[in-house]
């Protein structure tokens, strides 16, 4: 949805010429990699799953054909049309960007930083710091603006990564070996819990 909306708006039909290309370009492989994704997921979900992704993906395109049609043939100039689209896509950035905070929460329960990728996190914060920039530069808030929200929350993720990571390695589990096969894994705890509960008394043999 964000890729879609920020395509377009970079576009000549909403844009003045192609002052923003740089957004045409990145956006345009970002709907190429997003559609692999959902085909992808889409090959291996359920049933279920595939009928609510469906949908979804329905709706996604409706609302950009309606955002489409109304900007190009109903708003006359080229100012009317990127106050349009910009304001619906800086409400689908602000969502994007957000989203990752299902990710945070799990983090912060599970104290493991498993489900939330250094990498991901990383150029996630530096992705929307440079397009900070650029919107500043540019003079356009509706590029900027969803970054205002986007960078902070990417450094709130690798600020979670650096305190969880040592705590998810204080936590790993131990791997009982015998003769080099692997017969049980458990975390610290619950060995020593383990080894008490099954401890065999000696029995007085005098």
């Amino acid at each position: 949805m964000n890729c879609l909306l920020y395509t377009w708006y970079g576009l000549p039909i909403v844009s003045k010429g192609w002052e923003n290309f740089p957004v045409v370009t990145i956006n345009g492989l970002g709907i190429l990699l997003e559609f692999s994704f959902i085909s992808i997921y889409l090959c291996f979900a359920s049933s279920q799953e595939k009928k609510k992704v469906g949908l979804r993906l329905v709706g996604v395109i409706t609302i950009f054909c309606c955002v489409g049609m109304i900007s190009a043939f109903v708003l006359k100039t080229h100012h009317l049309r990127k106050l349009f689209v910009g304001c619906i896509g800086l409400v689908a950035s602000i969502a994007m960007y957000a989203s990752p905070l299902v990710a945070m929460k799990r983090v912060i329960k599970t104290k493991s930083v498993e489900f939330m990728p250094f990498y991901l996190s990383f150029f996630s914060f530096s992705a929307s710091s440079l397009w900070l920039a650029y919107g500043l530069l540019s003079h356009d808030l509706f590029l900027a603006s969803p970054n205002l929200v986007g960078s902070p929350l990417g450094m709130l993720q690798l600020v979670l990564y650096c305190i969880y990571r040592n705590k998810e390695h204080e936590q790993e589990e131990v791997k009982m070996e015998k003769g080099g096969v692997v017969i049980e894994t458990l975390p610290n705890w619950d060995l020593e819990k383990n080894n008490n509960e099954h401890q065999i008394p000696l029995q007085n043999t005098s």
